[in-house]
Protein backbone atom coordinates (compact mmCIF):
# COMPACT_ATOMS: atom_id res chain seq x y z
CA UNK A 1 0.00 0.00 0.00
CA UNK A 2 2.71 2.25 1.03
CA UNK A 3 4.41 1.83 -2.26
CA UNK A 4 1.23 2.29 -4.23
CA UNK A 5 0.81 5.53 -2.50
CA UNK A 6 4.50 6.53 -3.01
CA UNK A 7 3.76 5.97 -6.59
CA UNK A 8 0.77 7.99 -7.02
CA UNK A 9 2.24 10.78 -5.06
CA UNK A 10 5.50 11.02 -7.77
CA UNK A 11 2.83 10.49 -11.10
CA UNK A 12 1.25 13.96 -9.91
CA UNK A 13 4.54 15.83 -9.32
CA UNK A 14 5.60 18.10 -11.52
CA UNK A 15 8.42 18.32 -14.57
CA UNK A 16 11.24 19.59 -13.01
CA UNK A 17 11.00 21.92 -16.36
CA UNK A 18 7.78 23.39 -14.86
CA UNK A 19 9.53 24.11 -11.19
CA UNK A 20 12.20 25.92 -12.66
CA UNK A 21 9.95 27.52 -15.20
CA UNK A 22 8.08 28.99 -12.22
CA UNK A 23 10.38 31.12 -10.43
CA UNK A 24 11.92 31.75 -13.77
CA UNK A 25 8.68 33.45 -15.33
CA UNK A 26 8.23 35.79 -12.43
CA UNK A 27 12.52 36.90 -12.71
CA UNK A 28 11.71 37.37 -16.85
CA UNK A 29 8.80 39.69 -16.13
CA UNK A 30 9.25 43.19 -16.45
CA UNK A 31 7.73 44.21 -12.99
CA UNK A 32 7.23 47.57 -14.53
CA UNK A 33 3.89 49.91 -15.57
CA UNK A 34 1.98 49.22 -18.66
CA UNK A 35 0.67 51.91 -21.14
CA UNK A 36 -2.66 51.65 -21.58
CA UNK A 37 -5.52 53.42 -24.38
CA UNK A 38 -6.85 54.44 -20.82
CA UNK A 39 -4.40 56.25 -19.34
CA UNK A 40 -3.40 57.69 -23.00
CA UNK A 41 -6.85 59.28 -23.02
CA UNK A 42 -6.94 60.45 -19.54
CA UNK A 43 -3.49 62.54 -20.66
CA UNK A 44 -4.87 63.82 -23.73
CA UNK A 45 -7.86 65.21 -22.12
CA UNK A 46 -6.13 66.60 -19.39
CA UNK A 47 -3.45 68.25 -22.00
CA UNK A 48 -6.55 70.08 -23.64
CA UNK A 49 -8.71 70.71 -20.62
CA UNK A 50 -5.13 72.39 -19.26
CA UNK A 51 -4.84 74.46 -22.68
CA UNK A 52 -8.31 75.58 -22.74
CA UNK A 53 -8.05 76.86 -18.96
CA UNK A 54 -4.79 78.61 -19.76
CA UNK A 55 -6.20 80.23 -22.66
CA UNK A 56 -9.53 81.35 -21.02
CA UNK A 57 -7.45 83.07 -18.36
CA UNK A 58 -4.78 84.55 -20.81
CA UNK A 59 -4.74 88.30 -21.28
CA UNK A 60 -6.07 89.36 -24.86
CA UNK A 61 -2.77 90.97 -25.83
CA UNK A 62 -0.87 87.73 -25.18
CA UNK A 63 0.06 84.84 -27.41
CA UNK A 64 -1.98 81.99 -27.37
CA UNK A 65 -1.38 78.81 -25.64
CA UNK A 66 -1.71 76.96 -28.90
CA UNK A 67 0.72 79.37 -30.63
CA UNK A 68 3.07 79.37 -27.78
CA UNK A 69 3.94 75.45 -27.90
CA UNK A 70 3.88 75.30 -31.89
CA UNK A 71 6.74 78.10 -31.59
CA UNK A 72 8.59 75.98 -28.94
CA UNK A 73 7.74 72.44 -30.78
CA UNK A 74 10.98 72.37 -32.59
CA UNK A 75 12.98 73.12 -29.80
CA UNK A 76 10.95 70.48 -27.61
CA UNK A 77 11.92 67.91 -30.18
CA UNK A 78 15.04 68.70 -30.39
CA UNK A 79 15.56 67.70 -26.74
CA UNK A 80 13.05 64.61 -26.88
CA UNK A 81 15.33 63.17 -29.60
CA UNK A 82 18.33 63.51 -27.01
CA UNK A 83 16.27 61.67 -24.44
CA UNK A 84 15.61 59.02 -27.14
CA UNK A 85 19.45 59.05 -27.99
CA UNK A 86 20.12 58.56 -24.47
CA UNK A 87 17.48 56.25 -23.61
CA UNK A 88 18.85 53.81 -26.56
CA UNK A 89 22.46 54.12 -25.51
CA UNK A 90 22.03 53.41 -22.09
CA UNK A 91 19.62 50.18 -23.78
CA UNK A 92 22.80 48.99 -25.35
CA UNK A 93 25.14 49.06 -22.79
CA UNK A 94 23.00 47.37 -20.19
CA UNK A 95 21.76 44.71 -22.30
CA UNK A 96 25.38 44.06 -23.31
CA UNK A 97 26.38 44.56 -19.68
CA UNK A 98 23.67 42.56 -18.53
CA UNK A 99 23.76 39.54 -20.59
CA UNK A 100 27.37 38.66 -19.24
CA UNK A 101 26.03 39.50 -15.63
CA UNK A 102 23.21 37.09 -16.09
CA UNK A 103 25.71 34.04 -17.71
CA UNK A 104 27.90 34.82 -14.55
CA UNK A 105 24.74 34.22 -12.41
CA UNK A 106 24.80 30.52 -14.02
CA UNK A 107 28.38 29.77 -13.70
CA UNK A 108 29.23 26.46 -11.76
CA UNK A 109 32.01 28.75 -9.82
CA UNK A 110 31.09 29.79 -6.68
CA UNK A 111 32.87 32.76 -6.20
CA UNK A 112 31.80 34.21 -10.01
CA UNK A 113 28.15 33.39 -9.36
CA UNK A 114 28.35 35.18 -5.82
CA UNK A 115 29.98 38.23 -6.96
CA UNK A 116 27.66 38.29 -9.70
CA UNK A 117 24.71 37.91 -7.46
CA UNK A 118 25.95 40.77 -5.02
CA UNK A 119 26.60 42.92 -7.94
CA UNK A 120 22.71 42.44 -9.66
CA UNK A 121 21.18 42.51 -6.24
CA UNK A 122 23.14 46.08 -5.57
CA UNK A 123 22.36 47.81 -8.86
CA UNK A 124 19.16 46.11 -8.97
CA UNK A 125 17.27 47.76 -5.54
CA UNK A 126 19.60 51.04 -5.67
CA UNK A 127 17.85 53.94 -6.61
CA UNK A 128 18.17 54.97 -9.92
CA UNK A 129 18.56 58.87 -8.85
CA UNK A 130 20.96 57.36 -6.63
CA UNK A 131 23.28 55.67 -9.08
CA UNK A 132 23.10 59.35 -11.43
CA UNK A 133 24.59 60.67 -9.04
CA UNK A 134 27.09 58.78 -7.79
CA UNK A 135 28.21 58.12 -11.28
CA UNK A 136 27.99 61.99 -11.79
CA UNK A 137 30.30 62.94 -9.09
CA UNK A 138 32.79 59.45 -9.15
CA UNK A 139 34.12 59.98 -13.33
CA UNK A 140 35.83 62.65 -14.14
CA UNK A 141 34.95 65.58 -16.72
CA UNK A 142 37.81 64.31 -19.13
CA UNK A 143 40.49 62.05 -19.74
CA UNK A 144 44.22 62.82 -20.74
CA UNK A 145 45.54 59.94 -23.01
CA UNK A 146 48.77 60.45 -24.62
CA UNK A 147 48.97 63.94 -23.84
CA UNK A 148 45.24 63.93 -25.41
CA UNK A 149 42.99 65.44 -23.22
CA UNK A 150 39.18 63.63 -24.24
CA UNK A 151 35.95 65.75 -22.68
CA UNK A 152 33.27 63.13 -20.68
CA UNK A 153 30.52 65.25 -21.37
CA UNK A 154 27.63 65.12 -18.09
CA UNK A 155 25.32 63.34 -21.04
CA UNK A 156 27.56 60.57 -21.30
CA UNK A 157 27.93 60.19 -17.40
CA UNK A 158 23.93 60.26 -17.24
CA UNK A 159 23.72 57.44 -19.81
CA UNK A 160 26.21 54.94 -17.78
CA UNK A 161 24.28 55.95 -14.78
CA UNK A 162 21.22 55.03 -16.69
CA UNK A 163 22.44 51.86 -17.56
CA UNK A 164 23.53 50.45 -14.20
CA UNK A 165 19.96 49.42 -13.03
CA UNK A 166 19.39 48.13 -16.54
CA UNK A 167 22.36 45.81 -16.60
CA UNK A 168 20.67 44.82 -13.22
CA UNK A 169 17.50 43.57 -14.41
CA UNK A 170 18.68 42.25 -17.50
CA UNK A 171 20.71 40.08 -15.89
CA UNK A 172 17.88 38.46 -13.99
CA UNK A 173 16.27 38.60 -16.81
CA UNK A 174 18.66 36.43 -18.64
CA UNK A 175 19.32 34.09 -15.89
CA UNK A 176 15.45 33.44 -15.72
CA UNK A 177 14.94 32.99 -19.55
CA UNK A 178 18.34 30.23 -19.37
CA UNK A 179 16.63 28.11 -16.78
CA UNK A 180 13.03 28.44 -17.81
CA UNK A 181 14.76 25.72 -20.98
CA UNK A 182 13.93 22.43 -19.98
CA UNK A 183 16.31 20.33 -18.79
CA UNK A 184 16.04 18.02 -21.41
CA UNK A 185 17.79 20.32 -23.82
CA UNK A 186 20.65 19.81 -21.55
CA UNK A 187 20.98 16.39 -21.38
CA UNK A 188 20.41 16.03 -25.02
CA UNK A 189 23.29 18.64 -25.82
CA UNK A 190 25.61 16.53 -23.55
CA UNK A 191 24.44 13.30 -24.92
CA UNK A 192 25.51 14.66 -28.11
CA UNK A 193 29.27 15.66 -26.40
CA UNK A 194 28.54 19.25 -26.43
CA UNK A 195 30.19 21.15 -23.49
CA UNK A 196 28.52 23.57 -21.14
CA UNK A 197 29.72 26.53 -23.03
CA UNK A 198 28.61 25.29 -26.31
CA UNK A 199 25.09 24.41 -25.14
CA UNK A 200 24.29 27.95 -23.46
CA UNK A 201 25.78 29.55 -26.41
CA UNK A 202 24.35 27.64 -29.68
CA UNK A 203 21.69 25.70 -28.20
CA UNK A 204 19.96 27.64 -24.91
CA UNK A 205 20.60 31.35 -25.49
CA UNK A 206 19.10 30.85 -29.30
CA UNK A 207 15.85 29.96 -27.47
CA UNK A 208 15.85 32.35 -25.06
CA UNK A 209 15.73 35.77 -27.27
CA UNK A 210 12.05 35.32 -27.87
CA UNK A 211 11.80 34.83 -23.89
CA UNK A 212 13.73 37.64 -22.83
CA UNK A 213 12.45 40.13 -25.33
CA UNK A 214 9.04 41.44 -24.10
CA UNK A 215 10.29 42.18 -20.84
CA UNK A 216 13.74 43.82 -22.35
CA UNK A 217 10.98 46.02 -24.48
CA UNK A 218 8.81 46.60 -21.12
CA UNK A 219 12.28 48.06 -19.77
CA UNK A 220 13.13 49.93 -22.54
CA UNK A 221 9.45 51.98 -22.23
CA UNK A 222 10.41 52.33 -18.55
CA UNK A 223 14.19 54.21 -19.27
CA UNK A 224 12.82 55.99 -21.81
CA UNK A 225 10.37 57.33 -19.11
CA UNK A 226 13.22 57.77 -17.14
CA UNK A 227 15.50 59.92 -19.07
CA UNK A 228 13.54 62.62 -17.27
CA UNK A 229 16.27 62.15 -14.53
CA UNK A 230 19.12 63.40 -16.10
CA UNK A 231 17.56 67.02 -16.04
CA UNK A 232 17.98 66.55 -12.27
CA UNK A 233 21.94 66.09 -12.47
CA UNK A 234 22.15 69.33 -15.40
CA UNK A 235 21.75 67.44 -18.41
CA UNK A 236 19.88 69.82 -20.91
CA UNK A 237 17.52 67.15 -22.83
CA UNK A 238 13.59 67.65 -22.51
CA UNK A 239 12.78 68.35 -19.32
CA UNK A 240 15.61 71.15 -18.87
CA UNK A 241 14.16 72.80 -22.24
CA UNK A 242 10.84 72.43 -21.07
CA UNK A 243 11.96 74.73 -17.33
CA UNK A 244 13.96 77.13 -19.91
CA UNK A 245 10.75 77.94 -22.00
CA UNK A 246 8.54 78.77 -19.18
CA UNK A 247 11.39 80.91 -17.13
CA UNK A 248 11.63 82.31 -21.03
CA UNK A 249 8.01 83.49 -21.27
CA UNK A 250 7.28 83.89 -17.85
CA UNK A 251 3.87 82.95 -17.98
CA UNK A 252 2.75 81.13 -14.87
CA UNK A 253 -0.19 79.68 -17.52
CA UNK A 254 1.87 77.88 -19.83
CA UNK A 255 3.34 75.64 -16.66
CA UNK A 256 0.95 72.78 -17.06
CA UNK A 257 -0.19 72.82 -20.64
CA UNK A 258 3.56 72.84 -21.76
CA UNK A 259 4.66 69.48 -19.50
CA UNK A 260 1.26 67.83 -19.87
CA UNK A 261 2.48 68.05 -23.83
CA UNK A 262 5.96 66.71 -23.31
CA UNK A 263 4.42 64.34 -21.27
CA UNK A 264 2.06 63.12 -23.94
CA UNK A 265 5.37 63.27 -26.26
CA UNK A 266 6.45 60.11 -23.98
CA UNK A 267 3.11 57.96 -24.10
CA UNK A 268 2.85 58.46 -27.73
CA UNK A 269 6.63 57.16 -27.91
CA UNK A 270 5.56 54.27 -25.39
CA UNK A 271 2.61 53.17 -25.94
CA UNK A 272 3.08 51.42 -29.28
CA UNK A 273 6.09 49.54 -27.17
CA UNK A 274 3.96 48.38 -24.71
CA UNK A 275 1.16 47.42 -27.16
CA UNK A 276 3.70 44.95 -28.77
CA UNK A 277 5.09 43.97 -25.65
CA UNK A 278 2.12 42.17 -24.12
CA UNK A 279 0.93 41.11 -27.87
CA UNK A 280 4.50 39.20 -27.75
CA UNK A 281 3.74 37.94 -24.33
CA UNK A 282 0.28 36.50 -25.47
CA UNK A 283 1.50 34.89 -28.46
CA UNK A 284 4.71 32.88 -26.48
CA UNK A 285 2.40 32.05 -23.33
CA UNK A 286 0.30 29.80 -26.09
CA UNK A 287 3.11 27.75 -26.85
Amino acid sequence: MSGRAGAARLDVLPPLAAVLARPASGDRSSGGGRFTARAGAALLAVFVASVVLAQVQAAPAKASIIALLVKWTPLLAQGFLFNLLISALAMALGTAAGAALGVARLSLRPPVRGASWVVTQFFRNAPWLVLLFFVMFLLPFEFSVGGVTIPFPDWLKATLGLALPIMANMAEIVRGAVQSIPTAQWEAARSLAFSRRQTLWKIILPQCVKRMLPPWMNWYAILTMATTLASIVGVSEVMTITGRITNAEGRTDLLIPIYSYVLLWFFLYCYPISVWTRRLEARYAER
